[in-house]
């Protein structure tokens, strides 16, 4: 594995399932070119069947209590 290897995570939020959508920007002249609009991820740890775990999850989500943050790991 190369040092500037960097893994990628597809943008999904592990709750709702949202992911990107599609659309146009327009210009001044009104020329569309395609672009993305990312749903606004955040990387928390919450709990999993009683497990803390690192997941990507979606800021309505978070605002939302759909999901259990935990407790921040205690250094050691």
């Amino acid at each position: 594995m190369p040092n500037s290897y960097t893994r990628r995570v597809s943008k999904v939020c592990s709750v709702c399932g949202k992911k990107p959508s599609f659309g146009n920007s327009r210009s001044h002249s009104m020329v569309a070119t395609r672009r993305r609009f990312e749903p606004n991820l955040q990387r928390v740890r919450i709990l999993v069947n009683g497990a803390a775990k690192r997941v990507y999850v979606c800021t309505r989500c978070l605002k939302g209590n759909k999901v259990q943050k935990a407790a921040p790991a205690k250094p050691s």
